[in-house]
This record gives structure tokens, C-alpha cells and sequence, in this order.
């Protein structure tokens, strides 16, 4: 392949050629399927790129429900009222999106069309056929989602087509869309299986010239369907998320703002794939709640909300107590058991067990808490009481499960905290094993404190 000048970079770069094979490239050397796959290098560094706006978008309700059962249309709008009150106006949180298929599909569609929100905005997600897209005119939907799978293992093996065959059609549909005026959001499924300078790079070219004759945005959305993206800089393509993005905007010319990262976690790297697309050229990462989804899941959205803080400095506009909103609705209204330990939304996420840590709660909450969780996501740090939580960890469950001010807060010192360890003690010295409820401490404190009590009912009135 001859180097042509990459108007972008300024210099001299391999480029890209469409190519129609006969027999399709499974990149066996990196995925050999009966071993691990492999990380190969070739220590290619290709620089960063961040877009100046950063976005998130929502497949809770399109990739989050094949991974659970159905919710209901009722379940839908709530999860879809709160994500708008997370952006708060904010644009953040920029789409959701839905599938079309069934009338309770198209009942949620018009029931949160009802709520007349700002953010985030409704699209939907179809196959590359003209059957989808007739819902998607049905609907009158502004924009969608196109399956547009790029690898051969796709192809070949599951539509049996040859590349040139799946460009035709995928651009069948896709003109389609343009001629009813709705901007195509194309799921280039399986990207990191994908031959990256034969099919991807020519693909997306054709639909910027495409996107430029037409006047409408065509969005390319670059999917890591099996999660074997890699952020670890100087891998080769297609595993890696910096040279995907820096080939998509330098070399096909995606505009960050119609480029979109989604990820999934077989390989624990949803959250940093995410953000190394954010750094390398994408202007969307697309998520979902809790990061339910396909397999292992996707990028959990509210893991790219204070990821987008780290990365600017602010909330830009955020709500980041509905985090936690959002989580007690999973829990308490959908039955749906959050791992405790889970970041920002398990429920001991930020609570500790070891005497030495709560230790270090009495003294000041900022040596062992992640950032000031109370006042950002309406979580306050807890300790978790056994048998070698010890007296600071005894007095630390008091001051935070009461929200004791500094007036009012129990020293380690204290007897009566003493007394109440003697009882622990005496719990696990008769055989006990299981770490001790809050309903067991509150009863303690009853026993021995009963003024903070009175403390927490006048507080309440």
C-alpha cells in the first residue's frame, strides 16, 4: 500500500483501500478462539484528541433489556425521567435508545415523548433492512441506530454475504433514511474484530461523502461487541481504541461530534476503553444503568458521569445525587440485587470494616473516602461493625449511620462504646459469624446512649 499525505496529521501515512475477499480475515494469529486472545504490539503511539464537548449516551432500554427481563412501559418512563433529572439540563446525558419491535416498545416511545424532556433525546435502534425501517417512519423518529456489522465474522459466517455485498445493502438502508430526512447512527458492529484498513476505514469514508452530499450528520458508532478493545497504548489494530479513533477522524474524517464509542466488560475494560475513545477523538460514549447488558454488560453510565468530572474538572450541570436515586429504584422497586461493593452505587461502595481505617473516619472521613460522597451523591461513608472493627470502628458506625455533627460526635473513648464492644465481643466469642446488623447497633445505642436518639428525633422534626 503507498503512503499518501494525511491532510489532518500533515504528514506522510499507509492509507486505506476497500477490499472484497474471497475468504474472510478472522485474525487467527490474535484471536485463535481455543486459547486466550492475544495482545499483540506494535508499538504504534498516535496522539490525543479530546473533543471540547464531551457526551453520554443511554442504551438502558435497547442493549440494557437483552440482558433481563423486559421492563415494564411504567419501569421505562421512570428510568427515563430520571436519567433527564441526572443531565438536569445539563446535555450531557444527550440520547436513549429504544427498540421499535413490540407495542410495548412504541407505548414507551410515546409515553416518554410525553414527558416533553430536554435531554435525553429518543432514538431508536434497527437492523439494516427496509421492514425496521419502516417502524422507524412509522414512529417518526428523528434519528436511529443502524446494525452495520463490519468484521468478516459477521460477514461471512452469520449473513453470508461478501463485504461488497454488506456495503450495498447497509447503504440501501441508510439512503433510506437520508431521503425521509433522519440522521443514521451506524452500529459498526464487531470493530475490533474488523479489518480496519480493508472495510471499516473505506466504509466510514463513503458515508462522510455521503453525509456531505446528503447535508445530514451520518454518525458512525464504533462497537466493541466482545469488549476485546484495549486502551494499552502501542497495541495493534483492531484491539486498539486509540488507533480505531485516530483512524476514523484522520483518516475517514468522522467529525468527533457524529463519532461514538460502545464498549462492553468481558475483559474488564468497559470504563477505560470508554474514556481512551473520550481522549482519542470520540465526542459520545454510549452506556447504560448500572452497566446492565449483553454478556458482562456495557459501560455503566453512571461510571462515565464522574468519569466526565475527572476529565473537565465540574459536573458541567450534572445532578449527581440522582445517582443514588437511581440505584435505590433498581433495588427497592425492580427487585434487581447491586453488587454491595459496586462503585458510586453498591450500597457499601464506600463503607470500610477495618478498626485502622474507621480509625481514620473519626479522625477526618477525607483519609479513607473516595471524594466528599455525602454532599455529591447522597452517600455518606459507613462502617460495617464485627469482630475487629474495634472501639474506632464502633464510633465511627455511630457518628455516620446518626450524622452526628462535631458537636455532637462519639469519641472512641468514650465507656459507653467500650460497653457495647463488650457485648460484640461476647457475640462472636459464642460462635457468631456474621458481621452485626444496624438494627442490633441501633439497639445498642438505645441501651447505652439513648440521647443520641432524641438527638436524630429532634433533628427529624
Amino acid at each position: 500500500m503507498e503512503p499518501v499525505l494525511n491532510k489532518n496529521s500533515g504528514v506522510f501515512e499507509f492509507g486505506y483501500s476497500f477490499m472484497d475477499v474471497e475468504k474472510p480475515n478472522l485474525f487467527r494469529s490474535m484471536y485463535p478462539y481455543n486459547e486466550i486472545p492475544r495482545l499483540i504490539f506494535n508499538q504504534r503511539i498516535v496522539p490525543m484528541n479530546m473533543p471540547e464537548n464531551l457526551y453520554i449516551t443511554d442504551t438502558t432500554f435497547r442493549d440494557g433489556q437483552q440482558a433481563r427481563s423486559p421492563y415494564t412501559v411504567e419501569q421505562i418512563v421512570k428510568l427515563y425521567q430520571m436519567l433527564s433529572k441526572l443531565d438536569n439540563g445539563a446535555g450531557i446525558i444527550r440520547q436513549s435508545e429504544f427498540f421499535l419491535y413490540s407495542p410495548l416498545d412504541r407505548k414507551a416511545v410515546e409515553k416518554c415523548r410525553e414527558l416533553d424532556c430536554e435531554f435525553p433525546h429518543i432514538t431508536s435502534w434497527i437492523r439494516a433492512n427496509k421492514k425496521d425501517f419502516q417502524l422507524v417512519k412509522d414512529m417518526e423518529i428523528k434519528e436511529t441506530g443502524i446494525l452495520v456489522s463490519c468484521s468478516d465474522y459477521h460477514i461471512f459466517k452469520k449473513m453470508h454475504w461478501t463485504r461488497q455485498q454488506a456495503m450495498d445493502n447497509y447503504l440501501s438502508v441508510i439512503y433510506a433514511a437520508l431521503e425521509e430526512g433522519i440522521i443514521p447512527r451506524c452500529h459498526f458492529e464487531d470493530i475490533t474484530r474488523a479489518d480496519f484498513f480493508g472495510f471499516v476505514l473505506p466504509f466510514a469514508a463513503k458515508l462522510m461523502e455521503v453525509s456531505k452530499e446528503s447535508g445530514i450528520p451520518i454518525k458512525i458508532r464504533a462497537c466493541d461487541t466482545l469488549g476485546l478493545g484495549s486502551y494499552i497504548p502501542g497495541v495493534v489494530l483492531p484491539r486498539s481504541v486509540q488507533q480505531i479513533m485516530y483512524g476514523l477522524t484522520n483518516f475517514s474524517n468522522v467529525p468527533a461530534e457524529q463519532l461514538e464509542w460502545h464498549g462492553h466488560n468481558d475483559f474488564y475494560n468497559a470504563v477505560p476503553n470508554a474514556v481512551t475513545a473520550w481522549m482519542y477523538g470520540a465526542a459520545a460514549v454510549n452506556s447504560s444503568l448500572l452497566g446492565i447488558g449483553e454478556r458482562t454488560g456495557n459501560t455503566p453510565l453512571e461510571a462515565m458521569c464522574i468519569e466526565y468530572c475527572q476529565l473537565k474538572g465540574n459536573s458541567g450541570g450534572l445532578n449527581l445525587n440522582v445517582i443514588t436515586e437511581i440505584a435505590q429504584y433498581f433495588e427497592n422497586e425492580l427487585n434487581y440485587q447491586i453488587p454491595p461493593r459496586t462503585p458510586f452505587v453498591g450500597r457499601a461502595f464506600n463503607a470500610t470494616k477495618a478498626g485502622i481505617h474507621a480509625d481514620g473516619l473519626l479522625k477526618d472521613e477525607e483519609i479513607y473516602n473516595i471524594f466528599n460522597t455525602t454532599d455529591i451523591l447522597g452517600r455518606p461513608p459507613i462502617v460495617i461493625v464485627d469482630k475487629v472493627s474495634g472501639l474506632a470502628g464502633i464510633a465511627a458506625w455511630i457518628n455516620t449511620y446518626y450524622m452526628l455533627d462535631e458537636a455532637h460526635k462519639v469519641d472512641k473513648r468514650d465507656p459507653r462504646v467500650a460497653r457495647i464492644k463488650e457485648w460484640i465481643d461476647s457475640e462472636y466469642e459464642n460462635g457468631r459469624t456474621t458481621v452485626i446488623g444496624d438494627l442490633e447497633l441501633e439497639h445498642q445505642v438505645y441501651l447505652h446512649m439513648p440521647e443520641i436518639l432524641s438527638l436524630r428525633q429532634s433533628r427529624s422534626e
